[in-house]
């Protein structure tokens, strides 16, 4: 995980030209989310200090699109596996930013459902109901690592 730390990091410094102070990646089943605090660029502090979040929102929203690629890159080569899906999100005060990778589902995390109407409705489920571990599938805990 920290290699998707450190090489978030350098990308958002690189571009930037100021990167986050800290970062912690977080892996759970066949989701990543890197929390990246104190990434925030003078001029950005100042619009938000000023009232112009939305200005530093719809920045950030640009960048994180136009980083696609190169954010699942990252991911990509310290995991193995290919990124389906990525999400991003700022957050103003405390000053955050989240990144979300969904990776393709790998057999060690899969999940059986067994779902009925019964179940969607809040009704208890019956012994034979419910969600099974496919077999060989370990605990699949989360696991961070901070850099910085």
């Amino acid at each position: 995980m920290a290699s998707i730390s450190t090489g978030l990091v350098r990308l958002h410094s690189r571009y930037y030209g100021k990167g986050p102070t800290k970062a912690k990646t977080y892996l759970v089943n066949d989701t990543v989310v890197c929390i990246l605090r104190g990434g925030f660029t003078t001029v950005e502090r100042t619009l938000i200090d000023e009232g112009n979040v939305d200005a530093v929102y719809q920045i950030r929203r640009s960048f994180q699109q136009a980083m696609q690629v190169q954010f699942t890159n990252v991911v990509q080569e310290a995991m193995g596996r290919k990124v389906i899906a990525y999400m991003s999100q700022v957050h103003q005060d405390p000053d955050l930013a989240v990144e979300i990778f969904v990776l393709e589902p790998s057999a060690a995390y899969e999940f059986v459902a067994d779902l009925d109407e019964a179940d969607l409705s809040g009704d208890e489920p019956s012994s034979s109901d419910g969600a099974q571990r496919a077999s060989g599938a370990g605990g699949g805990g989360a696991s961070a690592t901070q850099h910085g």
